[in-house]
């Protein structure tokens, strides 16, 4: 099992949850293809809406790989890579009090954000423990 930080804003993770899926770096087929069944992630949103709105800088969604492999869809003329994904009860945790914490974050003081701009990276079993924690993740079954 792998775990892994992916960066969308909290519109766009919201349709994911809905729709059970998930998808990174605006669609691209590597990060899902990348992932495994059973493998596990944790959503970082920068901001309310893509482009603009509010600030959030917290973990918003957490969840699991489902079995079914990579597909790409139709959505609004934009034609996305995505993974069936289940996702866990949770809520949203700010990064702030989790920055000294997290192995990606804790040396870099002011440049912490430096690692989220690759929009989608692996993270250690630890760190995922620690970002389940804080938002109190609770996997349900199907």
């Amino acid at each position: 099992m792998r775990y892994w930080v992916g960066v969308v804003s909290v519109a766009h993770t919201e349709i994911g949850v809905e729709g059970g899926f998930c998808q990174f770096n605006h669609g691209k087929r590597a990060p899902v293809a990348r992932m495994e069944a059973g493998d596990r992630f944790a959503i970082y949103s920068p901001k309310q809406e893509m482009k603009a709105g509010l600030s959030v800088q917290a973990f918003t969604a957490i969840g699991e790989v489902m079995p079914a492999q990579v597909y790409q869809v139709e959505y609004k003329g934009f034609r996305p890579f995505r993974r069936d994904a289940v996702y866990f009860v949770s809520s949203h945790a700010s990064i702030r009090p989790l920055l000294e914490k997290l192995e990606f974050t804790k040396d870099r003081k002011a440049s912490w954000g430096q690692v989220l701009r690759r929009g989608f990276f692996e993270i250690s079993a630890e760190d995922f423990e620690l970002i389940a924690t804080a938002m109190a993740a609770t996997k349900f079954e199907n």
